[in-house]
């Protein structure tokens, strides 16, 4: 009989939030699949948990992931953890829960803290209806192209970022999204937990060449104004929002490009009235 792959939630800065079913979890299990032993060791160590680790990250994921599930279907037992937080959310882990439905091996969830729920609690702004879009890419026109389909998301929105890309990501949205609320939700949980409610102008301003931020940061963005539709979105005005876009940084076929996907028209037609205007 094949075991079974258990995602256990750790700690995202206060030890204190462990629970006892992910103690009881992980001293039960035949091993732990770890994004980095180093970091899980402390964990372990503080809660005299003996279990072997074997480690699994973004680098090794699909090959590692392959001899995990032969263990699981030789009948081992197996957890997989974070360096902090809900794995497989965000996480490398995600490819592995996909290897183990894939070969009908069970898996299931030992909940704990979670740093995208807990910011978003804290933040002040709508929860009613969210989405959460993880760390935006580091490559500029995959970040862009990102933002950019946001541009009309009228949800609040969570992210996750570092600290030291925390300037380029502000002046991105700002950019991008225009001027709208923010909470920028640091060191969760820790003794330094702060929530800072702004606007992205203001953020921007603030965080210019930050240095001495540490630890992952959320952020938590408020959704674009719904506006009422009194008439139909005319092409003048389908020109001036790629005019908006162009003065941002994007070259004049990116902005027809995308005001074309935002208004309906097409983007060649869009792109010659600009080249006129120039």
């Amino acid at each position: 009989m094949a075991g079974k792959l258990y995602v256990v939630g750790t700690p995202i800065g206060n030890l204190s939030d462990f629970s006892p079913r992910a103690v009881e979890t992980l001293s039960a299990v035949d091993f732990i699949a770890a994004e980095d032993t180093r970091v899980t060791i402390k964990l372990l160590n503080r809660f005299d948990i003996h279990t072997p680790m074997v480690s699994y990250h973004k680098f090794n994921s699909r090959e590692r992931g392959e001899e995990i599930c032969r263990r699981l279907e030789q009948g081992e037992n197996g957890a997989i953890v974070t360096d902090a937080g809900m794995p497989c959310v965000s996480d490398p882990g995600e490819l592995l829960v996909q290897q183990c439905h894939e070969r009908g091996i069970t898996v299931c969830a030992v909940p704990g803290p979670t740093a995208m729920a807990s910011a978003l609690a804290i933040a002040g702004l709508p929860t009613g209806r969210f989405t959460f879009e993880g760390f935006l890419s580091v490559n500029k026109p995959s970040r862009r192209e990102h933002l950019l389909s946001l541009r009309q998301e009228t949800r609040t929105m969570v992210f996750y970022e570092a600290p030291h890309k925390l300037s380029a990501t502000l002046q991105d949205m700002y950019r991008i999204l225009g001027d709208r609320r923010i909470a920028i939700v640091k060191e969760l949980t820790k003794v330094h937990e702060e929530v800072i409610r702004t606007t992205l102008s203001e953020a921007v301003e603030r965080y210019t060449n930050e240095k001495s931020l540490k630890g992952e940061i959320v952020l938590v963005l408020e959704g674009a104004s719904v506006l009422p539709q009194t008439a139909e979105t005319t092409l003048e005005e389908a020109v001036t929002t790629a005019e908006e876009l162009a003065a941002s940084g994007f070259s004049l076929s990116e902005a027809a490009k995308e005001s074309a996907r935002l208004t309906g028209f097409k983007k060649g037609d869009i792109y010659k009235r600009l080249l006129d205007k120039k």
